[in-house]
């Protein structure tokens, strides 16, 4: 699996152990700079191995300078994409972890996925801006990828001791869950997650028996489970 980091904040980059991400030789704003300036990109080039087995293209400040760099370029939605099609031969998924904006950077990986997960903390102000992410992606899907469906939206952070944080939930399900699924697993706010982050390990080996980590599983069986769902309609077209 690959993991590609979509934000020029470089925070997945960091969490998976890259703490200075500014000073690595290959990031994804080069791989992207090679492909809008018609370069080769090599096989594997920046991609970073990860000791719990996944694949990382690390980000840093230097991708904030691309989204600039898109508004003039020809193709412009879909540089991502045409960096994605020289290594998705080499891995069943690729993960894109994008920043909270609706900038360039953001359209580039909506045109280049198939499917979303939207995180959406259990606040009244981010589940306030989920309205013209929706919107975004419903345009991306029409004009750009016609192949992009969103899986969920994941509610995150959730605090289940306040009853803010569950009427926040309630109410996102109410608005949202006749017309998108709401993944009936909440990732709960802790502070062992936090220190993730500091020590470039995943939840599951810095926390395996966490409330966390408990969630992340079950969110990944409600993933898979909706893989096999599209697999099985496939093959019923298919006949």
């Amino acid at each position: 699996m690959l993991l590609i980091d979509g934000d020029p904040q470089g925070s997945l980059t960091i969490s998976l152990g890259n703490p200075q991400p500014d000073k690595l030789p290959f990031t994804l704003s080069d791989a992207m700079g090679r492909i809008l300036t018609d370069q080769p990109v090599r096989p594997g080039e920046g991609i970073l191995r990860h000791p719990e087995g996944v694949d990382l293209m690390p980000a840093d400040i230097q991708l904030s300078g691309m989204e600039v760099s898109l508004v003039n370029a020809m193709s412009r939605e879909t540089i991502l994409r045409q960096y994605m099609d020289t290594v998705k031969g080499q891995y069943s998924h690729i993960l894109i972890d994008c920043q909270p904006s609706l900038g360039m950077l953001t359209v580039n990986a909506l045109a280049a996925a198939n499917r979303i997960i939207i995180p959406v903390q259990a606040e009244y102000l981010p589940a306030k801006g989920l309205e013209q992410l929706l919107s975004t992606v419903a345009k991306v899907k029409r004009q750009i990828n016609p192949k992009l469906q969103i899986d969920g939206i994941l509610l995150t952070m959730v605090d289940n001791r306040t009853n803010f944080a569950k009427e926040i939930a309630a109410l996102l399900r109410e608005t949202y869950g006749s017309k998108i699924k709401v993944f009936g697993t909440e990732i709960p706010h802790s502070v062992r997650a936090k220190e993730t982050s500091a020590e470039g390990r995943s939840i599951f080996a810095h926390d395996p028996g966490g409330k966390v980590a408990e969630g992340y599983a079950n969110l990944t069986k409600e993933v898979l489970k909706l893989e096999k769902q599209r697999e099985k309609s496939r093959a019923g077209i298919g006949r």
